[in-house]
């Protein structure tokens, strides 16, 4: 990145989760930043605080000075800031190719996996802080801890999320990494279940050589490619008897949870956490295990983790009015819903568990209808919200409707008002309301909570 210094880069989408962490970084490294995104936010603010040149529209002339260009692959070709790079040929960067570029001489760490990448890298930067390593990171969500999503430290370590959804996470070439799980998801992408495969074991073939990998034994997709690499040293965790780091004594709790850890067979401590679900274990599981090959001290990695309070968007807490607490989460894939509709039911108690769901993407809607539905019908009723499109042009017939009319306790509102009425309405002192989706669905939070502080005014 020293090349860049004195240079200004633009990036095309900078209000992105993954782009404005990207864009932090560069600032802290002393680089001239501008970008765009298509609306104002309070993540354009914060850039513009740090520094930043930043624009809420896409126009030719923001990049008129670029040296260099980093775009979000949720751009199109035709954007006209795209296009007028193209034509002068400034130098144009993915931005897999630019994060690449900011870990180079680290000893860079990937966080991999169809779910759980963003806890699981927010856990262990956390961890690696307790350790005292002020580790860089680059994160897909907000960690609690730091209200950040990224950071240039001035430690060895730089964790970061590796995304799989366009297969362009081969270009990190870390470390060390972890993969938390493989299963089929980003539908539009990846075709077929053996297409995800493929792309994560060329994900491994590009660890280093003299580094590792760190894999779930209790998922099946994980634990192949981690018993059939042998391009680097593999370490496995889970509650699997066989595996290197092993959980078990498991007590799961409506807000936090507890394991004991061994590492090789050997009782080294205990796991506590104070965020819920077993799932959660296993990604705490996945740090432990990195941090031991790092031959970090065990007692520091236990502390940073129980001190780990959440990253944003993953079961989080917004709002709690007169006993009806009100959570917000990511989860847009059956297998999340599931954990995370498992965790609501435990911390739910005698109360409901009530649902706003808004799909994410045509495809993904139509791969897994039924794996919508029946996961879903565990809450005590589900608000569907239209399917949000993020980049897909609608596929004919595919609704969530479709979701709704395979559920026993689901219902079509497609009008977020309406929606948020319903949910107002039929709420009780001891029910847990989830806004539920990777789309907008989370703008409902707040006025849900308004609303039903005026109802019990």
């Amino acid at each position: 990145m020293q090349s860049l210094a004195g240079k200004k880069i633009h990036f095309i989408g900078i209000g992105g989760s993954g782009m404005s962490g990207l864009a932090r970084i560069a600032l802290s490294d002393g680089i001239s930043v501008s970008g765009s995104d298509a609306k104002e936010s309070s993540v354009l603010s914060a850039l513009k605080t740090l520094g930043a040149t930043v624009y809420s529209h896409h126009a030719a002339e923001n990049v008129a000075d670029a040296d260099v260009i980093i775009y979000s692959t949720a751009i199109a070709a035709s954007n006209p800031e795209m296009t007028y790079a193209v034509e002068r040929s400034i130098p144009i960067l993915t931005r897999a190719q630019a994060l690449a570029l900011l870990m180079y001489g680290s000893k860079s760490i990937a966080v991999a996996g169809t779910h759980g990448k963003t806890t699981t890298s927010s856990m262990l930067t956390v961890a690696l802080q307790a350790c005292g390593t002020d580790p860089s990171f680059a994160i897909g969500g907000t960690l609690m801890a730091s209200g950040s999503n990224a950071h240039r430290g001035t430690g060895e370590f730089f964790v970061a999320e590796a995304d799989e959804s366009d297969g362009s996470f081969i270009e990190y070439k870390p470390m060390a990494a972890i993969v938390t799980n493989v299963e089929h998801d980003h539908v539009d992408f990846f075709h077929t279940p053996e297409d995800v495969t493929a792309v994560f074991k060329k994900f491994v073939s590009t660890i280093s050589p003299q580094g590792f990998m760190v894999y779930c034994a209790d998922d099946s997709g994980s634990r192949q490619l981690g018993e059939r690499n042998k391009h680097c040293k593999s370490v496995s965790y889970g509650k699997s008897e066989n595996s290197d780091l092993r959980i078990d004594q498991i007590n799961l709790l409506p807000m936090g949870s507890s394991a004991r850890v061994l590492w090789h067979g050997r009782s080294v401590g205990t796991l506590e956490l104070e965020v819920p679900g077993e799932h959660n274990l296993l990604n705490a599981a996945a740090c432990l295990a990195m941090g031991l090959t790092l031959e970090l001290p065990i007692h520091q990695l236990l502390e940073g983790l129980h001190s780990f309070r959440g990253a944003g968007r993953r079961f989080e807490l917004k709002a709690t009015e007169h006993g009806i607490r009100i959570i917000d989460d990511y989860g847009h894939h059956p297998t999340e819903i599931k954990v995370t509709l498992e965790a609501a039911r435990r911390y739910a108690g005698e109360g409901r568990v009530l649902v706003v769901f808004q799909p994410h993407r045509y495809s993904r809607t139509q791969a897994f209808l039924d794996d919508f539905s029946t996961t879903l019908d565990v809450a005590d009723d589900v608000t569907l919200l239209e399917i949000y499109a993020a980049s897909e042009k609608p596929i004919p017939g595919v609704s969530s409707l479709l979701i709704a009319e395979k559920m026993k306790h689901g219902h079509f509102v497609p009008n977020f008002v309406q929606a948020s009425e319903r949910i107002i309405d039929m709420a009780k002192p001891g029910d847990v309301i989830i806004t539920l989706g990777a789309g907008d669905v989370n703008s409902l939070a707040p006025i849900i909570a308004e609303g039903l502080a005026k109802r019990f005014a």
